[in-house]
């Protein structure tokens, strides 16, 4: 059976991509992107939390082609900031901003505070798939951290170049996708997503 992975953002769709088919490869579930499905119109992610959006974004493009969907949201949140970027992460810098937009202004934010602020962070990420038997499935990832002084690294995307997770002295920027993958919060997220579709899987006739 096809599955659709909600996503316009090609980093993203790689890296789940590559969560997913850990645990799935061997199973009847094939994944494939929007753009392999044909246009679409992409709902607006008006959810007051990260799980909201992604259920939004999942059914939106499970009815818009009539087979499973799976999606996520994901915040970074600054203790010093209150929590934010938070839900808006995505758009901290404004509509049309790009990755290193949202990066300088947390760098920015952080700055005005002084040397002395709370740089803990956290990113979160909330993923569901719907449309599979057995009804919706939610999973949450989180991993603690902190924020460096100035960006780092070259891989990644998104805040990976500011983002020091706990436990190591490098940004995900500066890892592997590997490495990466097995700690982030997007990789916690998907791996027990995925683990769940496998066990339906095991009684349940797709």
């Amino acid at each position: 059976m096809k599955a659709v992975i909600a996503t316009r953002n090609p980093d993203k769709l790689k890296e789940i991509i590559g969560i997913l088919s850990e645990v799935l490869s061997d199973t009847p579930i094939e994944l494939v992107g929007e753009d392999e499905l044909g246009p679409w119109d992409p709902p607006e992610e008006a959810g007051s939390t990260v799980e909201e959006n992604a259920l939004i974004k999942a059914t939106r493009v499970s009815q818009q082609f009539g087979i499973p969907a799976i999606a996520d949201d994901t915040a970074l949140e600054v203790d010093a900031l209150g929590g934010e970027p938070g839900v808006y992460s995505a758009r901290y810098a404004g509509v049309g901003c790009t990755y290193k937009d949202n990066r300088t202004k947390v760098l920015e934010e952080l700055k005005r505070r002084g040397k002395s602020c709370d740089r803990r962070a956290r990113f979160r990420t909330v993923a569901v798939a719907v449309g599979f038997p057995g009804g919706t499935v939610i999973s949450e990832g989180v991993v603690e951290g902190w924020i460096s002084e100035c960006e780092r690294g070259s891989g990644g995307f998104g805040y990976d170049p500011i983002f020091v997770p706990e436990g190591f002295d490098k940004t995900f920027a500066e890892m592997s996708q590997d490495e990466k993958n097995n700690i982030s919060h997007r990789g916690k997220a998907f791996r027990r997503l995925a683990t769940e579709l496998r066990l339906r899987l095991d009684i349940r006739d797709f």
